[in-house]
């Protein structure tokens, strides 16, 4: 049994891959699995098996201890969560901004439910622009009916 959480784990591959000078698309395309997803799991946030995280382990030349965490169930939610860094807090400020259109906008195109954030992918990319680059988020989920019973 390790000693070292789940979260532990993640801050370890952030200081070993800055370390090394990986970026997160590198463990990305070593796991084959997308930017997003990869970030998350290294994070914590995300289930991670034997295999995957020996090769983690061994690109990053993390101790055992930091592997076998990998494989620890993830944490998710306010735990993981740091509400007060930046852009963090700027996405929340965006949803209690923009949440109410969005919900609205989701019931008159689909009906009364919600976007699943299980059945779901979260896609990252920088977007040149003249006047500053720009961050571009794609969040696609499956929609989910609420039941009539």
């Amino acid at each position: 049994m390790t000693d070292t959480t789940r979260l532990e784990a993640g801050r370890d591959i952030v200081r070993a891959k800055e370390a090394r000078g990986v970026s997160w698309a590198d463990l990305a395309k070593a796991l084959d699995r997308s930017l997003v997803w990869t970030t998350s799991a290294l994070l914590g946030q995300q289930p991670l098996d034997a295999g995957q995280a020996r090769t983690i382990g061994d690109l990053l030349d993390l101790d055992e201890d930091t592997v076998d965490a990998l494989t620890l169930p993830p944490v998710r939610g306010d735990v993981a969560l740091d509400p007060t860094e930046p852009v963090t807090y700027r996405l929340q400020e965006a949803l209690q901004v923009y949440g109410t259109s969005i919900h609205e906008l989701i019931r008159e195109e689909f009906g009364d439910g919600i976007m699943s954030a299980i059945d779901f992918t979260l896609d990252f990319e920088r977007v040149e622009d003249p006047q500053g680059d720009r961050v571009k988020l794609t969040f696609n989920g499956k929609f989910l009916p609420y039941k009539v019973w």
